[in-house]
């Protein structure tokens, strides 16, 4: 079989596998019109809806609806599907933010940190900040001790120069929804 080249720009297949590994790590911007905002506001609420139902919600036909949800997909709009679990029904009834200061900010320090984050399961979501903040963890844990259980091992993982938590008394909104 020969190859094909494009004067001036070389072998074409070796300018579509450039092309296709680029797009894999600096995915396009995916322009989103009124209907692909529907579909979205759909799933986000529950992305376990059909595409019949889904089509039906958002007045398109099956096929139309399916080609949009694939290719969100596919453009990275749409990442994951979830469960999401009611934390209290696994014993995780306390939320605790975690603020940390640290008078490092070398690579290894934060390399160490990312490392700790990742293998710490109560640790739901982590924040590098801005302002007097340099992080902010979102922990889960079944009650005060079990926080201080993850606080030992926090702070044997990694060394801070601040930590402080604050335990949360009441969810008055609580949501994965964006506003779309």
């Amino acid at each position: 079989m020969s190859e094909l080249y494009l004067r001036g720009f070389g072998k074409i297949s070796d300018k579509l596998s450039f092309l296709m590994s680029y797009l894999r790590y600096y995915p396009v911007m995916t322009e989103l019109d009124e209907h692909d905002r529907r579909i979205l506001r759909h799933l986000q609420n529950d992305a376990s809806l059909s595409v019949d139902a889904l089509a039906d919600l958002v007045h398109l036909s099956r096929n139309a609806c399916w080609r949009r949800v694939k290719r969100m997909e596919n453009d990275g709009v749409i990442l994951r599907k979830v469960a999401l679990v009611n934390p209290q029904s696994v014993d995780l009834d306390l939320s605790v933010f975690v603020m940390i200061r640290t008078h490092s900010h070398d690579p290894a320090w934060l390399e160490k940190f990312k490392n700790a984050v990742s293998v710490m399961p109560e640790i739901v979501a982590a924040h590098r900040m801005s302002g007097d903040l340099d992080y902010v963890l979102r922990v889960k844990v079944r009650d005060v001790k079990a926080y201080d259980a993850f606080y030992q091992r926090l702070i044997s993982r990694v060394p801070v120069a601040d930590i402080s938590a604050s335990f949360v008394m009441e969810d008055i909104k609580d949501g994965t929804a964006l506003p779309l």
